[in-house]
C-alpha cells in the first residue's frame, strides 16, 4: 500500500509541474503580445500615424491609418465587398499610381502615362518614401498629416451627373458620396505627379512631393485643387 500512495503521489507531482511549466508558457506568451503590442510600427519605418488628425468628418471613416511598415496587402481582400475602404492610405497611393488610363490633355497636348507603372509596386513603394521624405524635409511635418491635409482639401463636393428626360439630356448637380470623393482626390494627385514627371525634368519623387505640398496648402497652382475648383464650378451651374 506505501508503495501504491507513492506512485500517486509522483503521478500528482508530475501532474501540477506540467501545469506549471503550461502556465508559464501562457504568460510568456502573453507577455510576448504586450511587447509586440506596445512597440509602434512606423510607416517606411520612419512615420508614424499616431498622431495623424483627419477633420474631415464625412473622409475620417475611409482614410486609413492602421500602422503597417509594409505597404503590400498582396489582395487579399479583394474578394470581399468594399475591400478598398480597409486599405492604408498610402497603400491606396501607390496603387493609385500603377494605372493604366487614358491620356490626359494638359496644356494643350495629351499626356499618356498608361502601361510605364503597372505591376511595378515595389517601385513605386521606393518613389512614394522618397517623397515623403522629400516633405518632410521642406515642410517639417509628417508626410502622411500632409497627405492627408491634400486630400481633404482637393476633395470636390459636388459633380454632375446626366439624366434624360422627355427625349432631352440634362446635367444635374449631386452630392458625392465620401468614398468617391477621397478617390477623385487620390486620382487627380497621382494624375499631377505624372503629367509633370513625363518628358521633364522633373522626377516622379519631386513631381510627387511638389503636389502634395501644394494641394496641403491649398494652392490653386495644384492641380488637384484646380480640378476641384473646376468640377464644383461645373456642379453650381448646373443647379
Amino acid at each position: 500500500m506505501a508503495e501504491v500512495e507513492k506512485a500517486e503521489k509522483a503521478q500528482e507531482e508530475v501532474k501540477k509541474e506540467a501545469e506549471a511549466e503550461k502556465k508559464a508558457k501562457r504568460a510568456k506568451k502573453v507577455q510576448k503580445k504586450e511587447e509586440i503590442g506596445s512597440e509602434e510600427q512606423l510607416l517606411f519605418g520612419k512615420y508614424s500615424t499616431r498622431d495623424v488628425v483627419v477633420e474631415d468628418i464625412s473622409l475620417a471613416n475611409y482614410i486609413v491609418l492602421t500602422p503597417k511598415e509594409n505597404l503590400n496587402s498582396f489582395g487579399r481582400r479583394k474578394d470581399k465587398a468594399h475591400f478598398v475602404t480597409k486599405v492604408n492610405i498610402v497603400e491606396r497611393l501607390i496603387n493609385k499610381m500603377m494605372r493604366g488610363g487614358t491620356g490626359q490633355k494638359i496644356g494643350g497636348r495629351v499626356i499618356r502615362t498608361e502601361g510605364r507603372l503597372q505591376g511595378k509596386k515595389l517601385k513605386l513603394m521606393r518613389i512614394v518614401e522618397e517623397a515623403f521624405d522629400d516633405v518632410a524635409k521642406k515642410t517639417g511635418k509628417n508626410p502622411v498629416q500632409v497627405l492627408v491635409d491634400a486630400i481633404q482639401n482637393s476633395a470636390p463636393i459636388e459633380d454632375t451627373t446626366r439624366i434624360r428626360y422627355g427625349g432631352i439630356n440634362y446635367n444635374v448637380a449631386v452630392g458625392i458620396s465620401a468614398a468617391r470623393r477621397l478617390d477623385v482626390a487620390l486620382r487627380n494627385i497621382v494624375l499631377a505627379a505624372l503629367t509633370n514627371a513625363f518628358q521633364s525634368r522633373k522626377t516622379l519623387k519631386e513631381a510627387l512631393s511638389e503636389e502634395l505640398i501644394l494641394a496641403a496648402n491649398n494652392d490653386p497652382n495644384s492641380y488637384a485643387i484646380k480640378k476641384k475648383v473646376e468640377i464644383e464650378r461645373i456642379a453650381r451651374s448646373a443647379r
